[in-house]
């Protein structure tokens, strides 16, 4: 698990603040913060401020979250939010608020009402289940078809017809997105944080 390079504090340290997105960039092995699991249509989002989470929604539809969710630490998308990662192949369900490790196998660029808002595709590093499983393309044809239709619909009884998946990329896509999220983090978030 990541280590945390702090020294012990009598306030809570906002773990999306303090930890880097890679826990072992050679592996490919990312920090997440878990935010909710599969099979629910309440949305949870980190508070950027304390760290803690938040019902930010109930979904407006039956369509439940077909993996879990999360964010990426230190990362800022075009969105004005953590990179978003989506963690799949996940068979006992996580505790919303923990930390895991994802290995990256892909990235899904994603517009949601004219705003960026990619997803890393990622899968428990430290799940033996899922050590095959490289590459978003070996979760299969339906898999694909299964995730596009969630995002494409998930909304479409507030806001139809606002989100579009715009493709389905590699490994080498993803670590580009999120080091371009790594350096917005630090162009427009660091410089913002107090002690």
């Amino acid at each position: 698990m990541a280590n945390i390079d702090h020294a012990p504090s009598r306030t809570m340290l906002n773990l999306l603040h303090v930890l880097p997105a890679f826990a072992d960039e050679g592996d490919l092995r990312l920090n997440a913060i878990v935010e909710l699991n599969s099979n629910t249509i309440n949305k949870y989002e980190l508070i950027t401020e304390t760290g803690q989470l938040k019902l930010d929604r109930v979904g407006y539809s039956s369509l439940a979250y077909p993996f879990a969710y999360g964010c990426i630490p230190r990362t800022w998308d075009e969105d004005g939010d953590p990179l978003d990662i989506e963690i799949v192949g996940v068979t006992e369900p996580l505790v919303p608020g923990s930390l895991v490790e994802a290995r990256i196998i892909g990235i899904m660029t994603f517009d949601d009402g004219g705003e960026v808002d990619d997803k890393v595709i990622a899968v428990l590093a430290d799940d033996k289940r899922m050590d095959h499983i490289t590459s978003y393309e070996q979760l299969g044809a339906h898999w694909k078809t299964e995730t596009q239709y969630y995002w494409e619909h998930y909304k479409d009884l507030k806001k139809p017809g606002t989100c579009k998946v715009n493709d389905f990329l590699d490994v080498a896509a993803a670590v580009t997105i999120i080091k371009e999220c790594e350096q917005r983090y630090l162009d427009t978030i660091e410089a913002k944080l107090v002690n």
